[in-house]
């Protein structure tokens, strides 16, 4: 039972990268009382990830030299270096954070069920499926991989969703993938190199995007390397149109695109339609943006709900996306001296945040382009 007699500083909800790494800035500040729950394990969305699925972002071991890894959650590690991978596996990041929750002792509560988020006037009173607890300020880190909105096109029950172990099965024959950005191309490739012929579907063509160097909204250079390599195999079919509907006809299933061109495959189609917020119980305690992403103040903060937080790769301002571990780490620190200064601490150890480039409360300077 979590006891709800003592008030808790901040309660982070959610034990994955975004989770833990808040928790660990928040832990760096002197006397605050802490609590981490997770509906499953450390680490849970990436024990869950299919086979075959590894990180976008390459891992190396820069600490000493200033160049944190790209995929670290906090400044004195490294997945590199822990795991031995540049690319980690879903099991091998939860390794790695499973790592550093014991390194840092962390207090998180597995197998912890949140199922209620009320604002009390002077914090929030939460339940879960232990009981009632009480805090000051709540993280809601339950990041996006099981919310995932149905595509609005007809009939998309009959596909697998991307981020299901049947989407990455082995595949015979043709499939379809509905979805060109990075999950579409990236199970596309993983079918092409073991020999299907796939033919992918996305009227916005984000292959093709070649202004710009943020890969939030281009295909990250491994991505790119994969395609070309998909394609010289000659099974890899790029189709810049809208997938209208879909419907099974005996043993096919039958993609129909809005120039009137209908595509058929082997197999169930892949929908690689992306991901929701995440938001669960906390959904109606954040207003939304006229993209339908939550909208936050310039603290990551609930604009209706204030000392409601969101971390992780829902985070939005502006133009600005935060969908990989690398941008959304930016704001652990950030956020964690909002919640401490808020309630009077002493916050100073966070600058080693700023130090190793982890800490980034100026947004002004994020979005810059490369000049070449």
């Amino acid at each position: 039972m979590v006891s709800s007699r003592k008030t808790l500083d901040a309660l982070v909800v959610g034990a994955g990268p975004a989770g833990i790494g808040t928790a660990l800035a928040l832990s760096a500040i002197d006397d605050l009382v802490l609590g981490v729950v997770d509906r499953g394990e450390v680490g849970q969305t990436f024990l869950d990830w299919p086979d075959g699925q590894t990180f976008l972002t390459p891992s190396f071991t820069g600490n000493g030299f200033g160049a944190t890894d790209l995929n670290a959650v906090h400044p004195r590690t490294s997945p590199a270096f822990s795991l031995g991978v540049d690319y980690p596996t879903g099991p091998q990041f939860a390794k790695y954070l499973r790592s550093v929750v014991k390194h840092f002792r962390v207090p998180v509560l597995s197998d912890t069920d949140v199922t209620a988020v009320e604002p009390t006037g002077d914090g929030f009173e939460v339940e879960t499926s232990r009981g009632s607890v009480r805090a000051q300020a709540v993280v809601w880190a339950g990041g996006e991989f099981s919310d995932r909105p149905d595509a609005r096109v007809a009939g998309i029950s009959l596909a697998d969703h991307s981020a299901t172990a049947e989407a990455w099965q082995d595949r015979h024959g043709r499939v379809i993938v509905i979805g060109g950005y990075e999950s579409g191309i990236d199970i596309a490739c993983h079918h092409v190199e073991r020999g299907a012929l796939v033919t992918v579907v996305d009227r916005e063509s984000p292959w093709d995007a070649g202004a710009g160097s943020d890969p939030s909204f281009r295909l990250a250079p491994r991505s790119r390397m994969r395609l070309n390599a998909a394609h010289a195999t000659g099974r890899l079919t790029l189709t810049g149109a809208h997938a209208s509907s879909i419907k099974r006809d005996d043993a096919e299933w039958i993609v129909s695109v809005d120039d009137g061109t209908k595509i058929r495959a082997d197999s169930r189609p892949i929908a690689a339609t992306g991901f929701g917020p995440g938001l669960g119980p906390v959904a109606s305690l954040f207003a939304r943006r006229p993209d339908g992403w939550p909208e936050l103040d310039q603290d990551d903060q609930s604009t209706i709900a204030p000392g409601l937080f969101l971390s992780g790769p829902a985070i939005r301002h502006g133009g600005l996306k935060f969908c990989f571990v690398y941008k959304f780490r930016q704001r652990f620190a950030h956020v964690a001296r909002v919640i401490g200064e808020a309630q009077g601490k002493d916050c100073g150890a966070l600058e080693e945040w700023r130090t190793a480039g982890m800490l980034t409360d100026d947004l002004s300077c994020c979005g810059v382009e490369c000049a070449c």
